[in-house]
Formats: C-alpha cells, sequence, structure tokens
C-alpha cells in the first residue's frame, strides 16, 4: 500500500555535479521567520495546546476519524450513493460500530466484576506460596529479618502507655452515620461521571459530519492560509496527502482490528475470562507505540495468575503476545504499508512522552497518528519542512551533501557505510556518478572560493583515498527489485536509505562490456586535471573503466610532461606504478577533471599536449558536472576532431564503447 506521506511536490533542489562551480551550501528547512519570537510562539502554542485541551481532543479525535471514514464514504459515492447521504451514512457506521465497542466493553467489565470475588481463593493461594514461610520469597524475607536484628546492636525499650484519664470506666464506642443520600445525590453520583464521554462523543460527532460535509471548502481555506505561487502544484500536494493519510490510518485501524481479534481468539482458546475485553484493548493499545503491546499484555497475565491454580495459563499468555506482537510488526505491517509509518524512533519516542504529558491517556493514544501528520505538512508546505526533517525518518541531508559532510569531518566508516548501503542497489558507475562525484564537486566549489584550508582538504583526500582502495576490487550485483520500503516515499531526486530512489523513471541500461582487444594494460590512459580533487575523480574513472573491461592506466599531467614515449616496436606494458613513461598502444586517452577544477586555458593546453602526444587516439574530454555551456567544453570543442564531450562517468564509457565499435573490424557476410 502506498505510504501516508508521499513524495514532497518538486520544490526541492536537486544535487548533482552542475553545481561544482558553487558554494557546498545546504539550504536550511523552511521555518518561520522572527529569530526569539519562534521560541515565545512555541511556547503560547503548547500552553494553548495544554489549557484549550478540552476542545482540541475532540477536534482532534474527529480529524483523524474523518480520516478514517473518507474511504468508506469514497465507497458508498463509488456505487451511486448521493454525497450527503454517503457522509451520513460513514458517520452513523463508525458510531454503530464504537458505540458496540463501547456496550461490549461495559458488558465485559460488568461481568469480569462479578466474577472477581471467585478469584480471589486463587491469589491467596498463590501468595502465600510465594510469602509464606514455606515459599521461595517467605523464607528470603526471614532470612533478611533474621540479619537484620542480628546486626542491630539491641531493640529500642517500648515506650509506656498514656494513662487513662479515667482508668475506672471503659471507652466508649463511637460510630458515625451518613444519612441516606437523596435521589438527586444518587443522580449526581451516577449521571456526573457519564457527561464527560457522551459530550466529547457528541463533540466528536458533530465535529466529523461538518468536516466531511465542508471538506472542500475548509482545503480551499487553508490553501488561502498557506499561500502558493503555484494553485496546481499545491492542490495536488494536499491532496494527495490527504488521500495517502486516510489510507493510512484506515489501514492501522484494520490492522489493530485484526490484531485485536487474533489476541481475542487466543486467549479464548487458553481460558482466559472476558477475552473479548482484552482484544478490544490490545487492538487499542496497538495505537500506542513501544508500550501498548507491554500493556496489553499485563491485563491478560495478570488475570491468568488469578484464575490458574498453576502456571501453565500465565505461559501460555506470555507465548502468545510474544509471538503475535513481533509478527504484526515485522511481517503483516511491512506487506501492507511499509516498515514504518515515516518517523524516526526518536521522534516517535518523544512525541510519545509529549502527548500523552500534553493530553493525557487520550494524547498516548493519537500521538503517533498526529505526529504522522505533522510529518506530511512537512513533506508538501515549503515553510514547515522544519518538521519533515525533525520528525520524519528519511536523511536530512542529500547523499552528496552526507559524502562531503562525512569526508570532510574525517569519518572514514561514514563514509564506507553509506557507499556499502548504497551499492546494494547501485553499480559502482552509478554510486559515482551520483553520489560521490557530486559530494567532491561540493568540496571543489568551497576549494575554489578559498573556504577549505590545506589542513582539511588533505584530510578530505585521505579518507576519499581510503574509500577507493576499498572499492577497488567492488564487483557489482544485479540489486533487488526495488518496492515500496515504507510509507514514506522518496523524493524522485534523492538516493537514500541503502536504494536508489529514482521515482518512476527507467534506469540507464548497463555500458556495453569492453571488447577483447581494449582489455589489455594502457589502451585507455585517463590523465588527471590540475584541480585539487581530479586525482580522486580520476582514480573513480579508473575503477569503473577497469570493471568494465576496459586496460585503464592512471597517467598525471607531471609524468605525461617528463615521459618519454616507448618505442613502438615493444608491447611490454608499463606497470601501474612506473610513471616515468607513456605505455604504447592507447587507443583513447580521457582528460579527467572536475568542473571548476581547471581553468578553460589549462584544459585547452593539456587537450593540445595530448593531441601531439598520441595523434591516433581518441580524445575523451571528461569534465565532470559541466554543463552544456561550459566554458571549459567550449574551450575544448575548439581543439579539432576525435573529441568525445564527457560530463559523466557513464558518457565516458559510451565514448569508447562508441569507438570500440567504430574500430571493430566488419565481419563478411554470409554466402
Amino acid at each position: 500500500m502506498p505510504d501516508p506521506v508521499g513524495p514532497r511536490p518538486a520544490t526541492s533542489r536537486p544535487i548533482g555535479l552542475a553545481r561544482s562551480n558553487l558554494s557546498a551550501e545546504v539550504p536550511a528547512a523552511g521555518v518561520p521567520s522572527g529569530g526569539p519570537g519562534i521560541f515565545y510562539a512555541g511556547i503560547a502554542l503548547v500552553g494553548v495546546l495544554y489549557l484549550a485541551r478540552e476542545l482540541l481532543v475532540p477536534l482532534a479525535l474527529a480529524v483523524l476519524l474523518a480520516f478514517v471514514l473518507a474511504p468508506v464514504v469514497r465507497a458508498f459515492r463509488r456505487v451511486g450513493v448521493p454525497r450527503i447521504a454517503s457522509e451520513m451514512l460513514g458517520v452513523v457506521l463508525a458510531v454503530a460500530v464504537i458505540s458496540g465497542i463501547g456496550a461490549l466493553m461495559g458488558r465485559q467489565l460488568a461481568e469480569l466484576a462479578n466474577d472477581l470475588p471467585y478469584y480471589q481463593s486463587t491469589v491467596s493461594q498463590k501468595l502465600n506460596g510465594l510469602f509464606g514461610g514455606q515459599g521461595p520469597l517467605g523464607r528470603a524475607s526471614e532470612m533478611l529479618r533474621s540479619l537484620g536484628e542480628g546486626l542491630s546492636s539491641k531493640a529500642e525499650p517500648a515506650s509506656p502507655a498514656a494513662p487513662s484519664a479515667h482508668p475506672g470506666l471503659p471507652p466508649l464506642p463511637v460510630e458515625v452515620r451518613e444519612p441516606a443520600p437523596g435521589m438527586l445525590v444518587v443522580m449526581q453520583r451516577v449521571v456526573g461521571p457519564l457527561l464527560g464521554p457522551v459530550a466529547t462523543t457528541g463533540i466528536v460527532i458533530v465535529f466529523v459530519v461538518f468536516l466531511l460535509l465542508y471538506r472542500e471548502d475548509l482545503r480551499d481555506r487553508l490553501i488561502k492560509l498557506m499561500g502558493s505561487r503555484d494553485l496546481q502544484r499545491t492542490t495536488a500536494a494536499l491532496n494527495d496527502a490527504a488521500s495517502r493519510l486516510s489510507r493510512y490510518f484506515l489501514a492501522q485501524t484494520a490492522l489493530n482490528a485484526f490484531f485485536g481479534g487474533v489476541i481475542a481468539a487466543g486467549l479464548w482458546a487458553i481460558g482466559i475470562p472476558n477475552p473479548l475485553l482484552w482484544g478490544v484493548i490490545a487492538g487499542m493499545m496497538r495505537f500506542v507505540p513501544f508500550i501498548g503491546g507491554f500493556i496489553a499484555a499485563a491485563f491478560p497475565l495478570l488475570l491468568a495468575i488469578a484464575v490458574d491454580p498453576g502456571w501453565t495459563m500465565l505461559i501460555w499468555v506470555v507465548v502468545l503476545f510474544a509471538v503475535v506482537e513481533p509478527v504484526m510488526a515485522q511481517a503483516v505491517e511491512p506487506m501492507v504499508y511499509g516498515h514504518s509509518t515515516g518517523l524516526s524512533p526518536v521522534a516517535v519516542l518523544l512525541a510519545t512522552a509529549f502527548w500523552a504529558w500534553l493530553w493525557g491517556p487520550v494524547g498516548l493514544l493519537l500521538a503517533t497518528p498526529l505526529t504522522v501528520g505533522l510529518v506530511v505538512l512537512g513533506r508538501h508546505v515549503d515553510r514547515l519542512e522544519f518538521l519533515d526533517v525533525l520528525l520524519g525518518d528519511r536523511a536530512a541531508l542529500a547523499p552528496p551533501e552526507a559524502f562531503y559532510q562525512r569526508a570532510l569531518a574525517g569519518d572514514g566508516d561514514g563514509l564506507a557505510e553509506q557507499a556499502e548501503l548504497q551499492l546494494r542497489a547501485l553499480p559502482l558507475l552509478d554510486y559515482y556518478d551520483t553520489i560521490a562525484l557530486p559530494g567532491l564537486a561540493l568540496a571543489q566549489g568551497d576549494a575554489t572560493r578559498g573556504a577549505l584550508n590545506r589542513g582539511r582538504l588533505d584530510v578530505l583526500r585521505a579518507r576519499v583515498d581510503v574509500l577507493l582502495d576499498d572499492l577497488s576490487e567492488h564487483e557489482d550485483i544485479d540489486p533487488p527489485a526495488v518496492g515500496e520500503d515504507g510509507p514514506v516515499d522518496p523524493a524522485p531526486d534523492r538516493i537514500d536509505g541503502g536504494r536508489a530512489e529514482t521515482g518512476t523513471a527507467e534506469p540507464p541500461p548497463p555500458p556495453a562490456p569492453a571488447p577483447p582487444e581494449w582489455g589489455a594494460p594502457g589502451t585507455v590512459l585517463c590523465v588527471a586535471g590540475r584541480g585539487r580533487l581530479d586525482e580522486q575523480a580520476t582514480a573513480m574513472l579508473v575503477q569503473v573503466l577497469s570493471l568494465a573491461g576496459y586496460g585503464a592506466t592512471t597517467l598525471s599531467n607531471e609524468a605525461l610532461r617528463a615521459a618519454r614515449e616507448v618505442p613502438p616496436g615493444t608491447r611490454e606494458a608499463v606497470p601501474p606504478g612506473n610513471r616515468g613513461a607513456v605505455p604504447p598502444g592507447a587507443r583513447a586517452v580521457v582528460l579527467s577533471a572536475l568542473e571548476g577544477g581547471s581553468g578553460a586555458a589549462s584544459a585547452r593546453y593539456a587537450m593540445r599536449r595530448l593531441r601531439r602526444r598520441f595523434p591516433d587516439a581518441l580524445l575523451v574530454a571528461g569534465v565532470w558536472g559541466a554543463g552544456r555551456d561550459s566554458p571549459v567544453l567550449a574551450a575544448l570543442r575548439e581543439e579539432g576532431t576525435r573529441t568525445c564531450e564527457a560530463r559523466s562517468l557513464r558518457d565516458a564509457l559510451n565514448c569508447l564503447a562508441a569507438e570500440a565499435e567504430a574500430a571493430a573490424p566488419v565481419a563478411p557476410e554470409d554466402a
């Protein structure tokens, strides 16, 4: 089932190689401006939520119930029921179900209250067995008491009793009697506790009716309050968010009801009294994260102790909850709406504590649905994006930003962990093209404007070199088909959580393998540019070419200037560590440089030198992250023919594949 949060509208900027000439700025999430005013506004909001809880709790319940009923109302509409009639039918159905559950729970509680005296003897027998003189706890208590008496120096003398003022007269018994309560007092004691829940239920029903009847008008007013430069996009985002939330809450309610039914059936089979009551409570407690299962299991466990003279029933109850709860959480829920609610675990814990403190037990039940709703607003409303950052489970930084941040901080383990997660679903080529090279481009932008000193740049290079050394023996495997991994639908321009988040676009086909004659070492020479991080980018290029079957060799600019060509007659390749000579038989030469690292004049001079040195080889101008109007590429286009432009590693592979195909001998046609 689709997730409740869904993708953000196409307002967030993608991070790609084309930003290499810019500084590595991470834009702040959308927050209201005002400095200290935000703090005071937050305190005022919490105060309003607490003081107005008598009104806001029914309103929150009504909003959630409206989300649950929305799919039901749409189902009535599809079968031809008019709009108002379908909405009223949905409300009547919800009221009937809730009233039936309430009546069932009341009847079960009355039966339990009548049966409690019969369980007293069983409880007393077990307590005597545990705390009696022959019980384990009793013997431990006696041992501790004896030890305490032995360690005490002496007992304090008992204080003498106070003398009676009239020793000859016995004390008079005194008995206080209350007058018989009148009819009004009885009605107040009986009806008073029921007025609060009845009034809350009535307010919830009224709110639900109006929310269903006037949802289009409320949506229009919300759009007006938020403001929008793109009415179509905002309307589509709100409709999509409401639809996803409706399906999610309905699915969660259905799953919790199913869980309660399974628990009730299991308790009935075990022999626990009033199993329907505990099944309803278990279904309700499933809305409470982390501790809901323990709360639901506590009551049947206590009742099992009171009912069964032995311990068999208690053990079976423990087994029931220990099996059903993990199966629901790890198997059933992922199949229905994903692995999580779209919230980070810390956010779920904090939200549960906050709403329970603010609204009591009702807040405990509403914590997860309310927080999911806040995350939905953060995903679809730019001004509330900070809610998604604080509460959502998506990565706060885009993968290229995270790559740059970990390398800049010297976090080699973080770099390796990110690469391991991404390479589970991405080939090495796409990992370098979409994450590593854009991360280096961000670093190159900061280095160009002087924001990175030499020490920090050396740390970044060292960490990237260690990562590339670890990936030098990487072999791509076919990634599993990527499906819905959770209710948080990823943004189409981001790669998070170990899977490629490319939306609905088809992944590019894998590059063609190199022909055998291109596999000899030195067939493809990779020359690093003069930028600060061009050597690391060139090392990535060599790894990708080697993985595709090309005999790629790295050649620095210094080695190219000082090198003497090997005589044409020899076919022996120069070892990679020997940079004092240019290997013979080069079919292609790739100039590898990050956009912004080398100037147009420097790149033009390098290409002229490469053309003079390798007149028959294909020259590939690899300017990673360059735009179509890049001045470096524009300068390189002036350097003659047989030059292929490449703005990504995949482009470079395509250039080599096209050259290999053009140079391949044509097979004679069959006679």
